[in-house]
């Protein structure tokens, strides 16, 4: 007997197409866990949740001007040859010098600056680590904390790409995850490293935990699944297929050509609106060829 059913995120629904044809005792929930176990589900359904993994503070320097961080304001106008700001600031005292530049110094220009400008300054010590814990505190608002052991087995989150260099959330049939794959070691508080098949040797083992999802499966049986054009960065690229229709959106002082594309993501099909001129840019030999059909 199937009782969960692909792309159903409802277990209610998912329960009451099964009382049509059966009924013991627990029914629901058993159907509510048969849901939150399925292979099949885990891999397509969104998350709705903060993400996973707490901040973790920076060590505090052991004395003052240790440990420093900087940056660069650029883009200002010329005052005294000047077009720059270089910002100094000791993570200790939190003592911050604006030290005026171009934008165009090297790092031995830089360095000289730095010896003459900061070895003269004396800073009052702070209290680092209640200054960290309260930016800590108001930022793990938004998140929750996720451990894992070593030996349970995850999901990883991927990316989609539809067309080259195009970004995208996935969609509703277009699965958000790939695996299981089992935890091999815990890297730090928030980071674990992974056992990836061969296929995925160029891919960097260690993943932050807001990536990974808990395999609620029981058993072995079931074989990561894993995408046959995933790149490096964990994404899929899809591929255009055919054009199903046309059409000429209407704007105020302009028409837009628009073509319904039937697109193949690893399997997934899935049809949305493009501009011609969109996608004439970027697959030229499929526009070509799908305009002499």
């Amino acid at each position: 007997m199937r009782v969960c059913f692909p792309f159903i995120r409802e277990r209610l629904r998912c329960t009451e197409i099964s009382k049509r044809y059966y009924h013991w005792v627990g029914m629901k929930k058993d159907v509510a866990n048969r849901v939150a176990a399925c292979n099949v589900c885990r891999l397509v359904k969104a998350e709705h949740q903060v993400p996973s993994g707490m901040l973790q503070s920076l060590p505090i320097p052991e004395w003052k001007w240790d440990m420093i961080t900087m940056d660069f304001v650029v883009g200002l106008p010329i005052s005294r040859t000047m077009d720059a700001i270089w910002v100094i600031v000791d993570r200790l005292t939190k003592c911050a010098r604006f030290l005026a530049i171009k934008k165009t110094d090297g790092s031995a220009v830089l360095a000289r600056k730095y010896v003459r400008e900061i070895v003269r300054l004396y800073g009052v010590p702070l209290n680092m680590r209640e200054a960290q814990d309260r930016q800590k505190s108001y930022a793990d608002r938004r998140r929750k904390e996720l451990e894992f052991e070593v030996g349970d087995r995850v999901y990883l989150k991927m990316a989609l790409l539809r067309g080259p260099n195009r970004s995208i959330t996935a969609t509703k049939l277009s699965p958000r995850y790939m695996g299981p794959f089992r935890i091999v070691e815990r890297v730090g508080p928030v980071a674990y490293r992974l056992e990836l098949p061969d296929i995925m040797h160029a891919f960097h083992k260690v993943f932050h935990v807001s990536m990974l999802k808990k395999c609620l499966h029981r058993g072995d049986e079931v074989v990561a699944k894993i995408p046959s054009d995933l790149q490096p960065n964990l994404t899929v690229e899809a591929r255009p297929l055919r054009v199903l229709e046309r059409r000429v959106k209407e704007l105020r002082r302009k028409k837009i050509p628009m073509m319904r594309v039937l697109w193949d993501c690893d399997g997934v099909q899935e049809e949305t609106w493009e501009p011609e001129a969109r996608m004439e840019m970027r697959f030229r030999k499929w526009f070509q060829k799908q305009a002499a059909a």
